[in-house]
């Protein structure tokens, strides 16, 4: 018989466990593409969830609001009518072909947190959810619009950003009806918020593996992106011999080779997600080819020297086959720790529910929390997620892991509301 402790919530946190399922399950239909999942920035679906999910934030007793970015807002004011506030969520839109948890299930479970801790009055602190709405950077290609304009840190470059239909990130913003020129008013005051907590899935197989329901977040990777133009020549692919050829094609795979040798040689990820390829006819080598490169390590500095090392293969390859190799950066965020005072907050909320070990682990995936941990102190709850899957329609965390999520959460918030 195993000596590992069968964990168990509360019964509240069974019942809103739930609820928050169920939600992830309707929130799982508004969807541009029927038979999967695909939610993205300044859509109609967009609109929709923010709706939705405005609705059950209203009968939790949050007051809600969107913001001039597009995000949702629910609150409940602190005791004081100055009091500062504590920022919970995470996001509402998908990558393409997604799960309907990633992100989702964050600001479901602050929702029910909030409502949760303020059902006999207010705390020290007012409490605000934020569901954000663009932390994929699925329509753009730029990951965090919606918690960069929280944040203060929009960059008036981005209006001219363009979805795969050609609309500029401006029209969108109209076509949404907001303002462009209001987005600054979406920016939190720093001086009155003292943290943001974020509950998400693990999105990588390591909690199953210790046989945790929950992990503490010590850090979140940085990041770089990049899109990448092999330029060779097109030819006639029966007439021209091959030392004669400057295939791009064959040149961006042994580029994305390339990123995966160095980067599993250096403990980094690298990943090439996108290719296309042109003139795309099967009797013609390829004059051109497009790939993208998503770069992530624990340390901006390994991150930087991996990234070096990257790009001189890239030249040999180039030179090797007669082919130019360009890349240009499309997205930057550095390594963002933990605040120790909000660590130990979600420490203790999962020891609240048995688990005399936490684990703690940085993560390998992006979030909102980079963001906001520009301008204030900021700290995860990760959920386990079996075998590892995300971005992917089988991404699963079961609802005794919410449920026991749900707990640690109301413990952490408590906690960091009244330090």
């Amino acid at each position: 018989m195993s000596d590992t402790p069968v964990l168990t919530a509360t019964d509240l946190g069974a019942v809103d466990a739930g609820l928050v399922a169920r939600w992830c399950d309707e929130l799982a239909l508004v969807t541009e593409e029927t038979g999967r999942i695909t939610r993205v920035y300044l859509s109609p679906e967009h609109a929709r969830v923010n709706t939705l999910v405005a609705g059950w934030m209203e009968d939790a007793g949050l007051r809600t609001w969107q913001d001039a970015a597009g995000n949702l807002h629910g609150r409940v004011d602190g005791a004081a009518p100055d009091a500062a506030v504590l920022l919970l969520g995470s996001h509402l839109d998908t990558v393409v072909d997604a799960g309907r948890y990633d992100g989702i299930v964050g600001v479901l479970m602050a929702i029910r947190t909030v409502a949760r801790l303020t059902a006999d009055g207010p705390l020290p602190v007012a409490l605000e959810v934020i569901a954000f709405s663009d932390e994929e950077g699925t329509r753009f290609g730029k990951a965090l619009l919606g918690s960069s304009a929280v944040a203060g840190v929009w960059d008036e470059a981005w209006w001219d950003l363009r979805d795969g239909a050609g609309v500029t990130l401006r029209d969108a913003f109209t076509d949404f009806g907001l303002e462009p020129d209001r987005v600054a008013e979406a920016a939190v005051d720093p001086s009155a918020v003292v943290g943001y907590l974020e509950a998400h899935i693990e999105q990588g197989p390591y909690l199953e593996q210790a046989g945790q329901a929950l992990g503490v977040v010590t850090s979140i990777a940085s990041a770089r992106r990049f899109t990448v133009e092999a330029v060779g020549e097109a030819r006639h692919a029966g007439g021209t011999p091959y030392e004669r050829r400057h295939d791009a094609l064959l040149a961006a795979a042994e580029a994305a080779l390339a990123v995966e040798r160095i980067c599993r040689a250096t403990q980094h990820v690298g990943t090439v997600g996108t290719m296309t390829v042109e003139p795309g006819a099967v009797n013609v080598v390829p004059g051109l080819a497009r790939f993208s490169v998503d770069l992530r390590g624990e340390f901006d500095e390994g991150r930087d020297r991996v990234w070096d090392e990257l790009t001189k293969a890239f030249t040999l390859i180039g030179e090797r086959r007669g082919v130019s190799v360009t890349p240009t950066e499309v997205h930057r965020a550095p390594a963002v720790f933990c605040a120790p005072r909000l660590m130990d907050a979600v420490r203790a909320g999962i020891e609240s529910t048995g688990e005399s070990q936490p684990m703690e682990l940085f993560s390998r995936a992006g979030h909102d929390a980079m963001s906001l941990g520009l301008v204030t102190d900021v700290a995860m709850l990760f959920l386990r997620n079996p075998d590892g899957i995300s971005h992917h329609p089988d991404e699963f965390v079961s609802t005794e892991d919410i449920a026991l999520g749900l707990d640690a959460l109301a413990v952490a918030v408590e906690r960091a509301a009244r330090a």
